[in-house]
């Protein structure tokens, strides 16, 4: 008898935990799509594991998804409910490693899969002979990337300048530069005066590197700022 009050007393912890979840004064977690984690490099933090699945309904512009072995941004979607036969999304992709672009068709609520696409606030620092070091405020570590990677994104960047840069895999895929930006004209025709009053426009250089066609009374010195996206002159900074 005193052994069998023995393991009722050691199973006593686990039966009144079971007994909360059945008589119920308490429940199982209401989101069971997210899952703690523990990862083995912080014992002190605990992360979430997503197990859902993204389905063809959840696109929209700016989605990454990974489609064939490689990872694409949405661009464009639009949602079609013909009249006969089934509903599908049509979607305007764009490759994030070749910058193809390309059209492609889901069928609606089809499973579709997301690409790991993870992005961080990185400094320009400075070029390396062919070579644009960004460097992590936080941990001081450093990605280079070469003039092929930024293509003609390196018009715009200065030393200095935060950019987020988007890594899949582990490997830099893209870089997000500021939308605006604020360079200098060092070189350009001399305004006249009544030039304001004209709306024409000419080409001037910039601190970078790059050329921007800018209002007639913009001259040498002055700061003006640029829309990176699209390398059009904005307003004088």
């Amino acid at each position: 008898m005193e052994g069998i009050a023995s393991l009722k007393l050691k199973f006593s912890p686990f039966s009144s935990v079971l007994s909360t979840f059945t008589n119920g004064s308490s429940s199982f977690p209401s989101n069971p799509s997210l899952l703690p984690m523990r990862t083995p490099s912080s014992s002190s933090t605990t992360k979430f594991l997503r197990i859902y699945a993204l389905t063809s309904n959840d696109i929209k512009v700016g989605t990454n998804l990974e489609v064939d072995g490689a990872p694409w941004r949405v661009l464009e979607f639009l949602h079609v409910k013909p009249g006969k036969g089934a509903a599908f999304v049509r979607t305007k992709l764009k490759n994030y490693v070749t910058g193809n672009t390309v059209e492609k068709t889901f069928r609606a609520g089809s499973s579709i899969d997301e690409a790991n696409v993870v992005k961080e606030t990185k400094q320009f620092s400075y070029k390396d002979g062919s070579q644009y070091v960004f460097m992590d405020l936080n941990t001081f570590e450093e990605s280079r990337l070469s003039e092929s990677d930024l293509a003609d994104k390196t018009k715009f960047l200065k030393e200095g300048m935060d950019c987020n840069l988007l890594f899949w895999n582990g490997k830099v895929i893209d870089v997000d530069l500021p939308i605006t930006v604020k360079l200098t004209v060092v070189d350009v025709d001399p305004g006249l005066k009544g030039d304001t009053a004209q709306g024409g426009s000419k080409p001037a250089t910039l601190d970078t590197g790059a050329v921007v066609n800018v209002p007639l009374f913009v001259n040498i010195g002055e700061e003006i700022m640029v829309d990176t996206r699209t390398g059009q002159y904005m307003s004088r900074a």
